[in-house]
Order: structure tokens, then C-alpha cells, then sequence
């Protein structure tokens, strides 16, 4: 799945170094070359905790909507 600007990831690995936990949701704020976005990660009060430059491959798409059926 695509990867677009104000996409809400969740990121599929801790990341320890940088204190983000396997499951932590945040929001794509800039699309960088070669697959790379940054993302900005909040608390529940929207207090932003991280901001960080992660591959597509470390992200996940949050869906809210089914599958479409197939043709």
C-alpha cells in the first residue's frame, strides 16, 4: 500500500535509540527521496514526543475503510 503526505503509520519495529516502541502511531509529515518519510509521533494530548526520518519498509498504513470487492 502507498504511502501518502498526512498518512496515519504505525511503526512495525521498536526503534530503541531513538525511544519509539514497536506499535506507536504517528502521522507522515513530509515524503523524502527513496522511500523515506518524515514522522511526527504524538502523545494522547497531541503533544508531539518524535520526529523522525524512517523507511517505508518500518511503517504500516492505518486503514479505516474495507477492502473493496473484487471485480
Amino acid at each position: 500500500m502507498k504511502l501518502s503526505f498526512l498518512d496515519v503509520v504505525v511503526l512495525t519495529r521498536s526503534l530503541t535509540g531513538q525511544y519509539l516502541q514497536k506499535g506507536a502511531i504517528g502521522t507522515i509529515v513530509e515524503m523524502l527521496p527513496k522511500n523515506v518519510f518524515l514522522v511526527e509521533f504524538a502523545d494522547k494530548r497531541g503533544v508531539t514526543y518524535a520526529i523522525v526520518d524512517l523507511p517505508a519498509s518500518l511503517l504500516m498504513k492505518v486503514v479505516r475503510e474495507p477492502l473493496a470487492e473484487a471485480a
